[in-house]
């Protein structure tokens, strides 16, 4: 599952010099194609609206076999999804496509680090990618521990 927090609906023509200027469909086509050829089906899931994120990860979270979030903002403000997010049961990868500790210091605070599996940032749509294969790597490792 991969889950895109406030205003990532405008990649593509918001900021490209840190966004870059790939679209949302662009970036959630290729994380498909490569959770496919992995073996993974996906669920892409995109609002504005706080509520409606929290919704979502208590109603499709708790069956994910793993979850990418990009919170946008909400990443250093939401202590509500941070509680949603909390209770997931799989890894759960954050994600941010610019570097946010080269960019306003409000940025270099994340409320989901500490209960996440793991963060990776700064490599464009990349981010994405590398998450989905962080997430395949664990669940090898679940594979072949006895």
């Amino acid at each position: 599952m991969v889950l895109h927090g406030p205003n990532l609906d405008r990649l593509g023509v918001r900021e490209p010099e840190w966004y870059g200027s790939d679209t949302l469909d662009q970036i959630n086509g290729e994380i498909r194609d490569l959770a496919s050829g992995l073996g993974y089906g996906t669920k892409f899931f995109q609002t504005n609206l706080e509520g409606e994120m929290i919704d979502y990860i208590h109603d499709e979270g708790m069956s994910a076999s793993g979850v990418v979030i990009n919170a946008g903002a909400w990443t250093h403000t939401s202590f509500a999804i941070r509680d949603a997010v909390e209770n997931i049961p799989g890894p759960v990868v954050e994600v941010h496509l610019s570097n946010v500790y080269a960019r306003e210091k409000f940025r270099h605070q994340s409320v989901l680090e500490d209960i996440v599996t793991g963060k990776i940032l700064g490599f464009g749509k990349e981010s994405y990618l590398l998450a989905i294969r962080a997430i395949d790597a664990i669940h090898g490792r679940k594979k072949k521990t006895p």
